[in-house]
């Protein structure tokens, strides 16, 4: 019985992941789309795996006998989850640690540290409490105007903890890699990131300078670990990259938080949970 809850599981979490993601609609709506197709797969089995860990590998459920089988894979899984998790949380630290020798600096009342390159870039790196860093080529690429504009959308990366989300998003891409689509989702949440912090930036500074500093830093960028860095000039292929700057020229859009009933869907993660007392 075990097994076959496992295997449910998989199916479904595998047909969800093979819905075709299409990046039509509001920032909101495309939003919501891919964060539930992303995190509720990897939610389900996770939720699955405790399950059949409480339940143990003996005794019977609805009059089917438990097996090693199930139980071995449930107790596999999670292993491999709690592994990765340790494995990209060790890797972080040592990125925050790397961060702190460079030089620091005040630029626009906030503290950075100062990238030793000539090349153009700038980025939040770091967990809950995030470090800004800044290339002494993007110091010399733009102006006092479009530099403030590139501090404001980093900022915004700041004040919604994107570097904090984005690690536990990324630990659920990691675990659930070989799902379909799992590369475009999280590319597309990529975007939708820092198209937010575009939209909060536009509110507080020109759209249009913000729309120039991220065409000059763009035309050749740098690779990072998306995973613990917010990065302003982050891989975009053309025709993601226009449609970045078709949101910021955009009559703006009020990125208002989500309300209760948006996230309904994490009740349905419970129904493994509550299949335990069927256990006997």
């Amino acid at each position: 019985m075990h097994l076959m809850m496992i295997l449910t599981a998989l199916i479904i979490a595998w047909g969800l992941r093979c819905i075709e993601l299409k990046p039509t609609g509001t920032w909101k709506q495309r939003w919501q789309r891919s964060l539930f197709s992303l995190i509720f797969p990897p939610l389900l089995l996770l939720s699955t795996a405790i399950a059949v860990i409480c339940m143990g590998f003996q005794g019977q459920m609805l009059g089917m006998q438990a097996s090693w089988l199930g139980y071995s894979l449930a107790i596999g899984f999670a292993i491999a989850s709690v592994g990765l998790l340790l494995k990209l949380a060790y890797q972080g630290y040592q990125l925050s640690n790397q961060i702190s020798q460079y030089e620091q600096k005040i630029l626009e009342q906030q503290t950075v540290r100062i990238l030793p390159t000539n090349f153009p870039y700038s980025a939040q790196i770091g967990f809950w409490n995030s470090q800004l860093v800044i290339s002494q080529g993007l110091l010399e690429l733009l102006d006092q105007e479009h530099l403030a504009v590139v501090l404001a959308h980093e900022q915004a990366h700041v004040y919604y903890r994107d570097n904090f989300w984005y690690f536990w998003l990324g630990w659920l891409r990691y675990l659930t890699g070989w799902l379909p689509n799992s590369e475009l989702l999280w590319q597309e949440l990529l975007l939708l990131r820092e198209v937010r912090a575009d939209l909060k930036a536009a509110q507080e500074a020109d759209p249009l300078l913000l729309a120039e500093s991220l065409i000059k830093i763009v035309r050749n960028p740098l690779e990072s670990p998306a995973i613990f860095c917010a990065n302003f000039s982050c891989n975009l292929l053309q025709g993601r990259l226009s449609e970045r700057i078709d949101f910021i020229l955009a009559e703006p859009q009020q990125i208002s938080s989500p309300q209760w009933y948006s996230w309904s869907w994490l009740i349905l993660l419970f129904i493994p949970l509550l299949t335990i007392p069927l256990h006997y």
